[in-house]
């Protein structure tokens, strides 16, 4: 078998694999030269200031500031429908004219108070702050204006009205909360404290217990204003009943407050005995011998001993 020669044959071209080519990511592809139109426009709306966004902010107009109505009787007239009114802004102004009547012209508010407070408590349950603010800030000159706002407006509207109040003071929203509070100070230093007590004893038992620690701190600035007739008026066991109660709440906001209660029904009461027995003989002893008996009568032996270390502590400091 002949061999062939290995000095005639030709190499094999080797096979080279072909480069790859960096891809190009979609930035980079888009990149404009800074000459061209394109980047020359790109560069200057970068340096340029950002737009004003159409955005109005509300200012928050102290009462003290606020200055009477140019036309009263035309704003008055058309209040409850710019209450109404769609747009936000528009609301907040109608809020704040409510604000100026109810400062500067209460006797062109009145004929129209209940539904000035619906529509207040429809303004309430904004979901833009702004417009929640403002109208707790209208609440609270409403009742600096009003002290007799339950003979003034309908019970059906002073209810929506009160339970917005609590609601608001109990949110996490602060600024909101602390100007419910607010509000909620002033109703209770303005109103007649009994049919506020009356009203606010039905959310003694509200399953929110923000609400039960709001209620509660009302109620005991309710109690500091009024005297004995009219603790007795309302019930002197039922107001022990309730501040017995809220002792063992699970915030300690209502039980501050039900130890506020228990003190100014223990100073009314014993005011009342030292007068009546002012010419006899240990008429401190007596007026504590009918303390004790009162709580006695009215509440369990263990709901009645912490009324007793309550006053105690009181009376030690």
């Amino acid at each position: 078998m002949a061999l062939r020669a290995l000095d005639n044959t030709l190499p094999m071209a080797s096979a080279e694999r072909p480069k790859k080519l960096p891809k190009l990511s979609a930035a980079a592809a888009a990149v404009v030269p800074a000459a061209s139109p394109e980047g020359k426009r790109k560069k200057n709306d970068e340096n340029s200031a950002p737009k004003a966004t159409t955005e109005q902010a509300v200012e928050y107009v102290r009462s003290e500031d606020l200055q009477p109505v140019p036309h009263p009787k035309a704003k008055a007239a058309g209040l409850v429908a710019e209450l109404d009114s769609k747009d936000w802004i528009r609301a907040c102004d109608a809020l704040n004219d409510a604000r100026r009547l109810a400062i500067h012209h209460p006797s062109l508010l009145n004929p129209i108070l209940g539904k000035v407070m619906l529509a207040i408590v429809k303004t309430m349950k904004s979901p833009r702050s702004a417009v929640c603010k403002t109208s707790i800030m209208a609440c609270t000159d409403v009742f600096d204006s009003f002290g007799n706002l339950l003979s003034s407006a309908s019970d059906d509207a002073f209810d929506k009205l009160l339970l917005q109040l609590l609601l608001k003071a109990s949110q996490d929203k602060r600024f909101v909360a602390e100007e419910a509070e607010k509000a909620m100070r002033a109703m209770a230093a303005s109103m007649p404290p009994l049919p506020l007590l009356r009203k606010l004893k039905a959310y003694v038992h509200h399953a929110n217990l923000r609400v039960r620690a709001k209620a509660a701190v009302a109620m005991s600035q309710c109690a500091s204003r009024m005297d004995v007739a009219t603790m007795k008026e309302f019930g002197m066991s039922a107001m022990l009943q309730v501040a017995a109660e809220l002792l063992s709440d699970r915030l300690p906001e209502a039980r501050e407050a039900a130890r506020g209660m228990v003190n100014s029904m223990h100073a009314a009461f014993s005011k009342e005995a030292a007068a009546a027995r002012e010419e006899e003989e240990g008429a401190a002893a007596a007026a504590a011998a009918s303390w004790e008996s009162l709580c006695a009568l009215s509440l369990p032996p263990i709901s009645a001993q912490s009324v007793a270390k309550i006053v105690s502590q009181s009376q030690s400091q």
